[in-house]
Formats: structure tokens, sequence, C-alpha cells
């Protein structure tokens, strides 16, 4: 029988050019590696080294089979390393549940650190922070990216642990090329007809925020649009047929919109990074490890 260790010692040979740096390099004494050798021989047939004055050298038939078992021992030693790092990492797949905006931006950089640490796979489900809270607590995904007003507790959740990265006041998406843009500050009481784009989901945070602003004014918020496509949201806005309220790191620069404060407070949209309350596996902490980095170092 053919093990591992014999082509890994076939291998050396072949790189060394003697037995005895093959030895060194291996971290085994010469009679390990001569017992190896000749037990490969021994199962081949063949001669596969040379001896000589000058060193070791394979043989044209151990030359041959020395080029066909080093993909061989390449793909062996990369799938021994897969399975230490997912053991390591405690899961095989991570599954991380996000919102669009803040997760296209955060997310990518986040798990191309992670993986430079862990082999480790990551599947990432989009969903609105509701939902990602449901995932989490059935244990649908390891850990999430929410978002909430940083003076509500409407997402406060007992056996949910949340790290906050980043909070961002909230401002109004304007069409860059609308009379509103050229205002320092918009006062929402003077907007007359104007319309808002807002969520599907009536409990998003945005749309807490608007209803909370207009009941104090006493007016209603008039609707263009229900939509979480951030495209779509962009779109319309871009065209003047309605404004959004959302922060700086979910504003698509492609598109013809800017942000203006308001003069009522809107207060902030707060970022957190949330897993459940007890253990997780150590890619969940290091993914939070790396959120929170890079978090500060896009908010400097």
């Amino acid at each position: 029988m053919m093990t591992l260790q014999q082509f890994r010692v076939l291998l050396a040979i072949r790189d060394a050019g003697s037995l005895t740096q093959a030895a060194e390099e291996l971290g085994h004494g010469v009679p390990t590696i001569t017992h190896h050798l000749r037990a490969l021989e021994a199962h081949l047939g063949v001669p596969l080294v040379v001896r000589d004055r000058r060193g070791a050298r394979l043989t044209p038939l151990g030359a041959s089979f020395a080029a066909d078992i080093a993909p061989v021992l390449t793909r062996v030693e990369r799938a021994e390393r897969a399975v230490a790092d997912q053991r390591d990492a405690g899961v095989v797949t991570l599954r991380i549940g996000t919102f669009s905006s803040i997760g296209a931006r955060l997310l990518p950089a986040s798990i191309a650190r992670l993986q430079q640490r862990t082999s480790v796979r990551v599947e990432v489900v989009e969903a609105e922070p509701t939902e990602v809270l449901r995932l989490l607590r059935g244990g649908e995904v390891h850990a999430g990216l929410i978002y909430d007003v940083s003076d509500e507790l409407t997402l406060a959740v007992p056996d949910i642990e949340r790290a906050t990265l980043l909070s961002e006041p909230y401002r109004v998406m304007v069409s860059r090329d609308g009379p509103l843009s050229e205002q320092s500050e918009i006062d929402l009481a003077e907007l007359g007809e104007a319309a808002w784009v807002c969520s599907r989901n009536p409990d998003e945070a945005s749309d807490r925020v608007l209803r909370r602003v207009y009941h104090s004014l006493g007016q209603p918020v008039r609707e263009v649009m229900r939509t979480d496509d951030l495209t779509m949201i962009h779109g319309l806005v871009a065209e003047g047929l309605g404004l959004a309220l959302t922060t700086a790191a979910a504003v698509d620069e492609d598109f013809g919109v800017v942000l203006r404060p308001a003069v009522q407070d809107l207060g902030e949209r707060r970022v957190s990074f949330v897993t459940r309350r007890g253990p997780v596996p150590p890619a969940v902490t290091w993914l939070g490890e790396i959120l929170r980095d890079l978090a500060v170092e896009r908010s400097a």
C-alpha cells in the first residue's frame, strides 16, 4: 500500500537532490527517508532513485511517477487545510443575514479579510432587519447586520447580542437637478405636495421616522411608491418623482441625487452586528471583529 508520506519523501528527494537534505526538509532522519523510499519502490516494483557521489536523482520512471503524484499531493494538502480551517472556524458554511445598502458596502471587504484567515465558505442572505432577526433566532443564519433608529428600542430582542458598528444621521435624498438641492436645509413642513418613496415594510426605520416627524407636524405622509429596491428608489428620486429618507452610506453616487439635512430632528440610523446570545462559532467572532475594524476605517 502506498502512503502520502511516501509521496512526500519522493518529491522531497526530487527537489533536494539528496536523501540527507530531503530528511532535513521533512524533519526526519535518513533511515526513515530510506525506509519510505524502499517501501514505495517495493510496491511499484521499480527503482525510483539513483544514488551516487553527487547525491540522489530520480530515475526516468521515478520522475514520471513524481510528476503524476505531485498534483494529487497538492490537492490532498489543500483539502487538509480546508478541513483544519473549517474545524477552527467552527462551521463549514457561515451564513450571514444583511440588508442590501450597508451589506454591499461592508460585507464584501469583510468577507475578503475573513478568507485571508480561514477558507470557510460564506453565504449572504439579504433581508430586512426584522427578517434577519427571525432567521437568526431560528438558527437559519449565524449572524447578521441590522439597522434601526438609535433612540428607539423597536428591534431590542432579549436573546440577541448586538454591537453597534456605526451611526449615521438621516438625510433627505432629493434630485440633484431639482429646486430642493439648492437648499442647505429642508423644512418638511414646507414641502407641500411632495411625496415620499417608502419601504414595503411599514416597520422599516426610515418609515417610522417619517411618520413620527409628520405626526408632530399634524400632516400625513404622502407616498409615491413603496419599494425596497435601491435602484428604483434612486431612480425615482433622480427623476424628481419623490423624496426618500436615507443615510450617506446608502447613496449610490452614480445617480443624480444629493442628500440634504432637515430642520426637524430625523435622528440617526444605527447599524449593528447581531448574533445569538451565548457561544458562537469562532468564525462569527472573527467576522464581528473585522466588521468593527472596517467600520472604523470607513468612518475615519
